[in-house]
C-alpha cells in the first residue's frame, strides 16, 4: 500500500535520511522506532510532502506521491499526526478535527459520518470538543490532533511520537483508541513512530529500525532471549 523506495533527503546540506526503503502493508499497522534525530519525523514528513527527496520514490497504492502537492495529500486518504500536534490554537477542538473535511471539501454527510467514527474511536474528544485548543494540555492537544488524523486517513494514518509526554492515564486511553481504530476500520493502515518499541508492543504488526537515516536491524540490548 505505502512503499518507501531508496528514499534520501537532506536537511540544511545534511543527509538526514540515507535510502530508506520498506513498505506498509494494507491494513497493517508499522512501528518505526529510533533514537531521537535518527530519521523518524523526517520519513513522515517526506511522506507528507513537508520536505523533499533528494532521490528516491514513494509510492501510495502504486501512485507516485511526488506528483500531488503536499495540501492535496489528504484527498489521497492520507491523516497526519505531527509530534507538535499543530493546532490551529483560536479554534475548538471539533474545528480542529473539522479541518481536513472543510478543506476537502467533503459533503454534509460525509463530514458527519467521519465525524462520528472519530467520537467512536476517541470517545475522550467529546468532553474537549467545545474547548479552544489554546487551553488544551500538551496531552489533550496529543487526543485532538488524533482525531484529526482520522478524520482524514480513510487509507493511511501517520502518527509521529504520540506516546512522547503523555501521562499514563493518556498514554493508556491513546492506546485504547488505537485498538478501537483497527477494529472499527481494519482497512485503514498506520505507521507510528516511536523511540521504544515497547509502547508500540500490543498494537504493531510490524516493527522497523531507524538509526542514522537508514532502516537497519533491531538493536541488539531489544532483542528478546
Amino acid at each position: 500500500m505505502l512503499k518507501l523506495e531508496a528514499l534520501r533527503v537532506k536537511i540544511a546540506g545534511l543527509e538526514v535520511l540515507r535510502g530508506v526503503c520498506f513498505e506498509v502493508p494494507d491494513q497493517a499497522v508499522v512501528a518505526l522506532v529510533g533514537r531521537n534525530g535518527a530519521g523518524k519525523t523526517t520519513t513522515l514528513r517526506a511522506i507528507m510532502g513537508l520536505v523533499a527527496p533528494e532521490a528516491g520514490r514513494i509510492l501510495l497504492d502504486g501512485q507516485d506521491l511526488a506528483a500531488i502537492a503536499p495540501h492535496r495529500r489528504a484527498h489521497c486518504g492520507v491523516g497526519y499526526a505531527p509530534e507538535n500536534r499543530q493546532l490551529v490554537p483560536e479554534f475548538t477542538a471539533e474545528d480542529n478535527v473539522l479541518l481536513p473535511c472543510l478543506a476537502m471539501g467533503l459533503g454534509r454527510q460525509e463530514t458527519r459520518r467521519r465525524l462520528e467514527l472519530v467520537y467512536a474511536v476517541v470517545p475522550e474528544l467529546a468532553a474537549l470538543r467545545k474547548r479552544r485548543a489554546a487551553g488544551l494540555s500538551g496531552g489533550q492537544g496529543k487526543i485532538v490532533a488524533l482525531a484529526r488524523a482520522l478524520a482524514a486517513g480513510t487509507r493511511l494514518v501517520l502518527l509521529d511520537e504520540p506516546f512522547e509526554g503523555l501521562a499514563p492515564a493518556l498514554a493508556a486511553s491513546y492506546a485504547a483508541a488505537l485498538h478501537r481504530l483497527r477494529r472499527a476500520t481494519p482497512a485503514v493502515a498506520m505507521l507510528v513512530t516511536e523511540s521504544s518499541p515497547a509502547l508500540l508492543a500490543s498494537v504493531a504488526d510490524l516493527v522497523l529500525y531507524v538509526e542514522r537515516g537508514a532502516i537497519g536491524r533491531e538493536p541488539a540490548a531489544s532483542k528478546r532471549s
